[in-house]
């Protein structure tokens, strides 16, 4: 039979592998290794380097990865994992281990599942019997690291090969930081650190991500980024107006009023369900919602017009807070592809959980992060010759002789037009710095003390500080750390006469807690049972009662009883009713770029073909209001008592901007394009910004001493104040030079 290859490269990388890897390629009908593949098999079994995969969702990078280091690792016979895959979510693992389960099985090489939810049985036969491949948590390592240390050692120290899935997911944030924070610890312990193969599909700045993988030596990882092949891209925009003085754009009732409510109020959201309904029936789908409330608020209406129509329902609700069993229900619903079936989703369908080629992505809300659509883009157009389809539906407000400027400018369709230039540049925004550096390091230091037993403060310094996540610490930056949680008013650690630290009174009921390995919050959130099954958990924001109502799981729901003690809400199916609000939408940050693209759009006067009637009249309606305002020339527009600062930059240096106008003693509030300064005129806050901009050499710590919930992550309130100040101000201090320069050009 003739190899599965050609080209000379991939016919050298194919006769590189394992015999039994190279029969299993040929029994899988492989016409040929991918290019990305191919490269991969050479970069690992020709070199010793660290490696960087990036190439598009289904390009065959869990294969190009895991071929040849099967491939390196055959015969091995040392006790212990030979490779470690890090994955954020277990759903994801669960599907990778589907995915190597016949090919490690053609190996002889034992695969296992580590994860809260895999079976105890296969852990503990691996547990045992260390040996083969560990497909892991990170909060699975973190309770490795500090229930069975010794186990730990033995088990991850010889891995030759970590494998880190989705890089891109721990390029910023307290998840990233936490993980970079474990290889740290596990090439402590190891005899020869193993080799990192990080895998992704959507990653902004390489350079970024090669620092982030091997941080002691970025210049050792090599990039092998994939020859982009995308699919025919067909997108719609499509434009919605709010009716007049709307409260809440996701739960007012259209289409599903109560007694009180006799004429139904129809809000965009209904429209938008409308076109759902009509357009995504008989085809596999994904409507990304993006919060929870947006998502049950859909799939609530796409089921009651179902019903209506009398056809079965194919819209079902996915995100966090529903149980396991609902979610992995609806994904293999969708992998199977028997039935249609649209998922209205957060963030929880965004990595690469496999469920299988959907015809259409669909996001209601103008995006924001370009990384997020296009890896949401990934999931469709998977299949050759077929084309990926996007539609963006957007919401914006109702105009009338009270709306102000910001409205006018219809920034949520301008911003669309924007991200859709940007997406067809291929642009992707690098990642952010994490504002949450002390407190997952409190979090690394009380599971460092447990792992040992005890633990001097220059050995933990040297352990988990230096190059890496915690860099930014310095050993005075530690120790007033150390001194804060032993404080009386911490009590998190405590020092032994010969120095050694230990865990205090209040560190160790933190570490004994089941909550104790993740580094993000678990808000405190009810749970939902009917007939004695759990449908999943709820953030209530707003006061439940008995008899009250609420939308989960793509239904309406009576409460008939509820358990404050143990925060349980035992509920019932009911038809129609006016719902609670839950969970408070969040904003992703916009990058500098973005906002720039946003003032192009508004300078052009082109009309994208991709846009509906009614969003090419929002478009020409924000650049009418734009003309009128002549923002073209001018950065500052007077209304009413306060004065409106056009700065055309990102999230962060808008927000550094406005903590250095408060510190100037004015009243700002951050916008989309700018601040906005209440009860000044124009002409005062004219002078004001001259002053700023003469000055030199402004003190970023004088500036953070104005910045609002300066101190951020799970253990916040243990973080001293004035760390938590210092470090934002090392992480600005670019953006704090270029205020006085902002400020001149105003």
């Amino acid at each position: 039979m003739n190899s599965p290859a050609s080209g000379s490269g991939l016919e050298a990388a194919y006769h590189l592998l394992h015999p039994k890897i190279r029969r299993w390629i040929r029994d899988q009908g492989w016409d040929e290794l991918r290019e990305i593949q191919a490269r991969t098999i050479l970069a690992v079994l020709e070199d010793d380097r660290d490696i960087l995969i990036s190439a598009t969702t289904a390009a065959g990078k869990t294969e190009a990865a895991f071929l040849p280091i099967l491939t390196s690792i055959a015969g091995r016979s040392a006790s212990g994992f030979s490779v470690l895959y890090i994955s954020p979510l277990k759903a994801l693992i669960n599907d990778q281990f589907r995915r190597l389960e016949g090919l490690c099985e053609s190996m002889e090489v034992p695969v296992v599942k580590w994860h809260g939810d895999a079976p105890q049985a296969e852990k503990k036969k691996a547990m045992n019997k260390p040996d083969g491949i560990a497909l892991i948590t990170p909060e699975s390592i973190e309770a490795m690291f500090v229930r069975r240390p010794a186990d730990a050692k033995r088990l991850l120290s010889v891995a030759e090969f970590i494998v880190i899935d989705e890089l891109h997911s721990f390029l910023q944030g307290p998840r990233g930081l936490h993980v970079a924070s474990l290889l740290r610890r596990i090439d402590a312990m190891a005899a020869r650190p193993a080799r990192r193969v990080g895998l992704s599909a959507t990653i902004g700045n390489l350079g970024q991500a090669r620092a982030w993988l091997r941080p002691r030596d970025p210049t050792n990882v090599e990039e092998l980024v994939a020859k982009s092949d995308a699919p025919e891209l067909r997108l719609q925009v499509r434009g919605y107006i709010e009716p007049p003085d709307l409260d809440d754009p996701d739960h007012a009732e259209g289409g599903g009023a109560g007694p009180e409510q006799q004429v139904p109020r129809r809000i965009a959201l209904d429209a938008i369900s409308d076109h759902l309904f009509d357009t995504l029936r008989g085809e596999n789908n994904l409507v990304f919602g993006g919060s929870r409330r947006t998502v049950e608020s859909t799939a609530d209406r796409l089921r009651r017009r179902s019903e209506k129509a009398e056809v079965h329902n194919e819209f079902y609700p996915h995100h966090g807070s529903l149980s396991k069993v609902l979610r992995e229900e609806l994904e293999d619903r969708l992998k199977e592809g028997r039935l249609p079936t649209t998922a209205i989703c957060t963030s929880t369908l965004e990595l690469g959980v496999d469920i299988g080629s959907v015809k259409s992505v669909a996001q209601i809300g103008a995006p924001r992060s370009l990384a997020s659509l296009k890896q949401r883009l990934g999931r469709t157009g998977r299949r050759r010759g077929t084309p990926s389809i996007l539609r963006i539906y957007l919401r914006e407000p109702n105009i009338d002789n009270k709306s102000g400027f910001l409205d006018r400018l219809r920034l949520n369709t301008i911003r669309s037009v924007a991200v859709v230039r940007l997406l067809l540049e291929g642009f992707v925004e690098e990642a952010r710095a994490a504002p949450e550096i002390a407190s997952t390091l409190i979090h690394q230091m009380l599971s460092v003390i447990m792992e040992r037993g005890g633990i001097g403060p220059k050995p933990l310094y040297d352990l988990l500080c230096g190059p890496g996540p915690f860099v930014s610490i310095s050993t005075g930056d530690f120790a007033l750390l150390l001194r804060h949680l032993g404080s009386e008013a911490v009590r998190f650690i405590e020092q032994a006469g010969d120095g050694t630290l230990m865990l205090g009174q209040e560190g160790e009921k933190v570490g004994q807690s089941r909550s104790f390995f993740a580094v993000f919050e678990s808000n405190e959130e009810w749970r939902l049972t009917t007939g004695g099954r759990t449908l999943g958990t709820l953030p209530i924001m707003h006061p439940v009662h008995k008899e009250g109502l609420v939308v989960f799981a793509g239904q309406r729901w009576i409460v008939q009883d509820l358990d404050e003690q143990t925060m349980t809400l035992v509920v019932a199916p009911h038809p129609g009713g006016v719902v609670p609000r839950f969970e408070p939408a969040a904003g992703e940050p916009a990058h500098d770029k973005l906002i720039a693209e946003m003032r192009k759009v508004y300078l052009a006067d082109d009309v994208p073909p991709y846009l509906d009637a009614r969003a090419r009249d929002l478009l020409e309606e924000g650049r009418e209001t734009f003309r009128e305002l002549d923002l073209e020339s001018r950065s500052l527009v007077e209304e009413e008592r306060d004065t409106h600062v056009f700065l055309w930059r990102g999230s962060q240096a808008t927000a550094v901007f406005s903590a250095a106008l408060a510190m100037a003693g004015l009243q700002p509030g951050v916008h989309e394009l700018g601040v906005t300064v209440s009860k000044i005129k124009e002409s005062e806050l004219r002078r004001i910004l001259s002053k700023l901009g003469e000055m030199r050499n402004i003190d970023p710590h004088d500036v953070s001493e104005f910045v609002a919930n300066i101190k951020v992550g799970k253990f916040r309130e243990q973080v001293p104040e004035n760390l938590a100040r210092s470090l934002w101000a090392r992480q600005n201090d670019d953006k704090v030079t270029e205020i006085p320069v902002m400020a001149a050009a105003l």
